[in-house]
């Protein structure tokens, strides 16, 4: 079946997009609550409209991962053996972030809480940047010799390109945390929220524009230009639904600005999935990097059931947890003491 090494292609691509967007306001909430000034009433109002949703997000990136490690593992193993430190980086910065997520709630004295409001704001920060790294380093290329070995040394990956990736999910995390708050909240935070979409949304999406725009100039394809000028329809329709007040069709049409660029970077690289710098001979692609028929043909079955069934459990539980919160939700902080001697 010579298809299915394009359809898990598609498969992984669309995990990234259901990746940057759903984990793309959890990260940018994050970054808000460590990195910004707000009360504490107002940073547990901003924990808890993630709260419910964001350890679910999450598995979206594992299932890239491990998507790509099975489908592609000349890919995985390339890619992962070139970027090392900065995964590790990026893993060590989604445990802290977790971890503050979990504990901040349980520090007693105000120090402790505004440790912990750090590590989860850097977390964010990091992992997003890290991320987008990665990302940009796979559409626009690595130093990769005929062997899909890293030429270099331990920072040869630090490139211009994985810098302006990088950039491009930290301002895409930010601006879609603001616009999730808009929908997600009511009161002073959602009319904050509010003025900062309708006055940075442009300039926050302007990386993420360069970047997709770089890859389709490199990788000429029609379908890339239509897919960005889709993404560039969907941009302007965010703007003008946000001045009108419609919050959820702007943070609808953001999304799918985000979905679009993206699209247009995978379709403008594909068939390859992994450019080397140094020669394109040693590109790897779909056909290369793939699997055999029998584990595509496998995989393809066990996602059929799968997928349907992650995608439903996580609808349901935005639907569940739809409803808008307002800082007089947030109860006062008070200590609670155990009953367990």
């Amino acid at each position: 079946m010579e298809w299915l090494p394009t359809l898990w292609f598609i498969v992984i691509a669309v995990l990234w997009c259901g990746y940057l967007f759903l984990e793309g306001f959890d990260l940018g909430v994050g970054m808000l609550i460590g990195l910004g000034r707000n009360t504490e009433r107002r940073k547990r109002l901003l924990l808890n409209t993630i709260g419910p949703v964001w350890d679910g997000n999450e598995v979206w990136l594992l299932t890239a991962g491990g998507a790509t490690f099975a489908a592609f593992p000349h890919w995985y193993a390339s890619l992962f053996s070139a970027l090392y430190i900065p995964l590790t980086i990026v893993l060590l910065a989604l445990i802290f972030r977790a971890v503050a997520i979990e504990y901040r709630g349980k520090a007693i004295t105000a120090p402790t809480r505004k440790a912990w409001d750090l590590a989860l704001g850097l977390g964010s920060l990091v992992a997003a940047f890290g991320i987008g790294a990665m990302l940009a380093s796979t559409t626009i290329g690595l130093p990769l010799n005929e062997n899909g070995d890293r030429i270099g040394g331990a920072f040869a990956w630090l490139t211009w390109h994985a810098v302006l990736g990088g950039v491009a999910v930290v301002a895409f995390c930010w601006i879609h945390a603001l616009a999730f708050l808009r929908l997600k909240t009511d009161g002073p935070v959602r009319e904050e929220a509010g003025k900062l979409v309708g006055r940075w949304l442009p300039v926050a999406v302007l990386p993420m524009m360069v970047w997709a725009l770089w890859v389709i100039i490199n990788n000429d394809s029609a379908l890339s230009w239509v897919s960005l000028a889709l993404s560039l329809a969907a941009l302007v329709a965010a703007i003008i639904m946000g001045r009108a007040g419609k919050e959820g069709n702007s943070f609808i049409a953001l999304g799918i600005m985000l979905v679009a660029a993206v699209a247009a970077i995978f379709i403008a690289a594909f068939p390859v999935v992994l450019p080397s710098t140094l020669d394109p001979a040693f590109n790897l692609t779909v056909e290369t990097a793939s699997s055999t028929p029998y584990t595509l043909k496998l995989m393809s079955i066990v996602a059929a059931f799968g997928v349907p069934l992650v995608l439903a459990y996580q609808a349901w539980s935005y639907w569940v947890f739809r409803k808008r919160l307002r800082e007089e939700h947030i109860p006062e902080t008070h200590r609670v003491t155990s009953i367990v001697k």
